[in-house]
C-alpha cells in the first residue's frame, strides 16, 4: 500500500482481503463431521455470497437425516441460506435443533445429535423370567415365562416402544392350582370277529392340555392299550394327566364288544354236538356225531353265519346197520372204525366152561357195553363146525378166517381180544374177566373226553 493512502481505501482493502481467504481456504465438511451440528457467532461481518456451491460444510449426523433446501437449488446443499430440516432413524431421539440455516460466517444456526432411544431395565419376578429379542432397545420383544408348577396373569410380552416405555403392565407368576383339561375318545362298540370271541379296538390318545402353561408332565392309562384284543362286554378305559404342579385330571371311555350268535344247537337223539370257538357265535362250526352203535344221515357240519342262522340242517342219528356181505375182514371192521369197539371171543368147542361162564356174565351187562360201546363178536368151534355171529348176523368162513388171521386169534383155546374204534388190539385175555374188569379197562384207557362227559352224565343209566 502506498505511503499516504486515506484510511478508507485501507479498510476496504482489508475487507477484499479477508473474503478472498474464505473462497480459497480449502474449508470442507470432512473437517467438522460429527455427531452434532453447530453454529457460532463472529465478530466480524461477511458480505453474502450465495454463488459459492459450498458456503457451510456438508451436513452429516449420525443415525439420522438431513433434508436441505438452497435458495440456488436442489444442487446446492451446503450454499449460503440453505435451510436443513433434521431427523433421527426409528429408535433415535434427537437432541437440539430440529432446523438450522447456512450462516454468513459459514456456520450452520444451531446443532443436533440422534440418541439411542432406551426403555428402563425391567425388574425380575418372582417364579419366573423372562428373555428379550433386543435388550432394552425400541422394538424389543420381551417374552415372560413362569417357573413350572406357576401360571401367568397378566402381559405374555411387553414391547419397547419409542417413547421409551414399555408397552402393557408387568405380569406376575402365581402358583397353579387348577386341574388340566383333558378330553378322552368317544366311547366304542365292535362286533367279534369271526369265529372269535374278541375284536381289536385302536383309538387316539386323549387331548390334555394344563390351564396354566399348556404342559402335561404325565399321562397314565388304567386299562388295555390301544390295538388289543377285548372280550366280549364292556370294558372301561380310564386316562389320567398330571401338570408340572401335580395336579391332576382325569376322564374315561368305554369300549362294548357285541358277539354275534346264532341260536343253540340241540343235539340229535343219540348223538352230539361238537363246535369251534363259544358253540353258537358268529363263524363256528359245528360238527355232528353219533353215538357208538348209529350212524349220521345227513351233512355233518353247520356253520354260523352272519344272518345269525346256521347253514344247513340237523343231521340225525339211526341204528347202525351191520352188513356181514362183505368180501374180506377188514370190509367189515371198516363198518365199526370210529363207531364201536369190539370185544371178540373165541372158543373151541360151544360147551366149553370158559365160553358158558364169560357168556353169562355180559348177558347181565348188555347195558354197560352199549353204553361204552362194545360190540361182541362170537367165533367158535372148529372148521367145518366153525361158527362165527355178530349179534344176530351169521359171518362166512372167509370173514371168520380173515378176522382170526389179521387179529391171531387161535381156535385151539379160550381167548378173548379188545380191539378198540380204531382197529387196534389193546388187550387180550386167555380166561374169562368180569363186566367190571372188562369197563374199568375201557373206563380209564379208552374213552374220548366226550365219552367222559357222557358217561359222568349217564353214569346212573344201567343201574
Amino acid at each position: 500500500m502506498p505511503r499516504g493512502a486515506s484510511p478508507l481505501l485501507l479498510l476496504l482493502w482489508a475487507k477484499m482481503v479477508s473474503s478472498t481467504w474464505y473462497e480459497g481456504s480449502g474449508y470442507s465438511a470432512a473437517e467438522r463431521q460429527t455427531n452434532e451440528v453447530y453454529a457460532e457467532e463472529t465478530s466480524h461481518v461477511l458480505a453474502p455470497e450465495y454463488r459459492v456451491p459450498q458456503w457451510c460444510h456438508l451436513l452429516s449426523i449420525y443415525h439420522g437425516e438431513a433434508t436441505c433446501y438452497s435458495p440456488r437449488g436442489g444442487n446446492y446443499r451446503s450454499s449460503l441460506g440453505t435451510c436443513c430440516e433434521l431427523s433421527c432413524d426409528r429408535g433415535y431421539r434427537l437432541i437440539g435443533q430440529r432446523s438450522v440455516q447456512c450462516l454468513l460466517n459459514r456456520r450452520w444456526s444451531g446443532h443436533a445429535y440422534c440418541r439411542q432411544i432406551r426403555c428402563p431395565t425391567l425388574p425380575a419376578i418372582y417364579h419366573g423370567s423372562y428373555q428379550c429379542s433386543d435388550g432394552v432397545k425400541v422394538d424389543s420383544h420381551c417374552d415372560y415365562t413362569c417357573r413350572p408348577g406357576y401360571h401367568r396373569e397378566g402381559d405374555r410380552s411387553r414391547v419397547c416402544l419409542e417413547d421409551g416405555h414399555w408397552s402393557g403392565s408387568e405380569p406376575i407368576c402365581v402358583a397353579d392350582i387348577e386341574p388340566p383339561k383333558i378330553q378322552c375318545p368317544e366311547s366304542r362298540e365292535r362286533m367279534a370277529e369271526p369265529n372269535k370271541l374278541t375284536a381289536t379296538v385302536y383309538w387316539d390318545p386323549p387331548r390334555a392340555k394344563d390351564s396354566a402353561d399348556g404342559v402335561i408332565k404325565q399321562m397314565t392309562l388304567r386299562g388295555p392299550e390301544p390295538g388289543s384284543e377285548f372280550s366280549e362286554g364292556e370294558h372301561i378305559i380310564r386316562y389320567t394327566v398330571y401338570d408340572q404342579a401335580y395336579n391332576r385330571a382325569s376322564c374315561k371311555f368305554f369300549v362294548r364288544i357285541q358277539v354275534s350268535r346264532c341260536p343253540v344247537l340241540k343235539p340229535p337223539e343219540h348223538g352230539y354236538v361238537s363246535c369251534t370257538s363259544a358253540g353258537n357265535n358268529y363263524g363256528a362250526t359245528c360238527e355232528y356225531h353219533c353215538d357208538g352203535g348209529y350212524e349220521r344221515q345227513g351233512a355233518p357240519l353247520r356253520v354260523c353265519q352272519s344272518s345269525r342262522q346256521w347253514s344247513g340242517s340237523q343231521p340225525t342219528c339211526i341204528p347202525m346197520q351191520i352188513n356181514v356181505d362183505v368180501n374180506s375182514a377188514a370190509g367189515l371192521l371198516d363198518q365199526f372204525y370210529e363207531k364201536r369197539r369190539l370185544l371178540i371171543i373165541s372158543a373151541p368147542d360151544p360147551s366149553d366152561r370158559y365160553y358158558k361162564m364169560q357168556n353169562s356174565m355180559l348177558q347181565q351187562a348188555t347195558c354197560g357195553l352199549d353204553l361204552r360201546h362194545i360190540t361182541v363178536i362170537e367165533l367158535v368151534g372148529l372148521p367145518p363146525h366153525e361158527v362165527g355171529r355178530i349179534r344176530e348176523h351169521r359171518l362166512s368162513e372167509n370173514i371168520i378166517e380173515g378176522l382170526r388171521q389179521f387179529l391171531h386169534i387161535t381156535r385151539s383155546r379160550f381167548n378173548v381180544v379188545l380191539v378198540d374204534k380204531e382197529g387196534v388190539d389193546r388187550e387180550r385175555y386167555i380166561q374169562p374177566l368180569t363186566p367190571d374188569e372188562l369197563f374199568s379197562f375201557v373206563d380209564t384207557y379208552l374213552l374220548s373226553n366226550h365219552e367222559v362227559l357222557q358217561r359222568e352224565q349217564n353214569r346212573d343209566t344201567c343201574e
